[in-house]
């Protein structure tokens, strides 16, 4: 919520600032806003990507061959777990001043941000679902699930880490919001936003 309240309130800035460029039609202003690194790094940490999503994972001890060997083993042995939690991501950048650059000319606004990558990752274990099932032989073991719901984490954070679906829609949104930005001056200006120094979807 907080997030959101930056968000409005550098956005009532940015409005503020143009509408008092076009009254009075001071160069200056229009510069400062072409300029204003400080409103565009605020503009580009806000704009993250939200995911929600369930992760799952099935560890099991049988191989479902249909052989005799594997069902004695299924009636007396068996370990199989499921594990299915909701989760919540966020993707953005981490914008400093060493990854974090405005150039101007003439006639072109250069924009330079660093990839976006996954900020924060938070399986929502109040709304996780669990079952298993076990062999005559067996008794519940609270290490088992402990265990599976480490591995839980690790494997499918690793997994959105390297989600190019959501990193890709991280850039369009972060990229459509700076575009938005300097909207007004984009008449007689390119716009061209690089991550890492690669360029992405000049804009005119």
């Amino acid at each position: 919520m907080k997030r959101f309240f930056r968000f409005i309130f550098f956005t009532s800035l940015v409005i503020l600032i143009f509408w008092l460029g076009k009254q009075y039609g001071s160069k200056s202003v229009n510069q400062s806003i072409l300029s204003n690194s400080l409103i565009v790094k605020e503009i580009a940490e806000l704009a993250s990507l939200d995911v929600q999503g369930v992760a799952n994972i099935k560890r099991s001890n049988i191989e479902e061959d249909g052989t005799w060997t594997s069902n004695m083993k299924k009636a007396f042995l068996e370990n199989t777990i499921w594990v299915s939690v909701p989760y919540e991501a966020k993707y953005g950048v981490d914008v400093s001043e060493k990854n974090f650059h405005i150039t101007l000319s003439d006639k072109k606004i250069m924009v330079k941000l660093p990839e976006p990558h996954l900020l924060s990752y938070e399986l929502k274990v109040d709304k996780m679902e669990t079952a298993n099932r076990k062999g005559w032989l067996l008794f519940q073991d609270d290490e088992t699930y402990t265990d599976v719901q480490k591995k839980l984490y690790q494997t499918s954070r690793e997994q959105l880490e390297n989600n190019q679906l959501y990193l890709t829609q991280s850039k369009d949104k972060i990229t459509k919001i700076i575009k938005q930005y300097y909207q007004p001056f984009l008449a007689d200006h390119q716009l061209e936003i690089t991550f890492d120094n690669k360029a992405y979807n000049t804009l005119k």
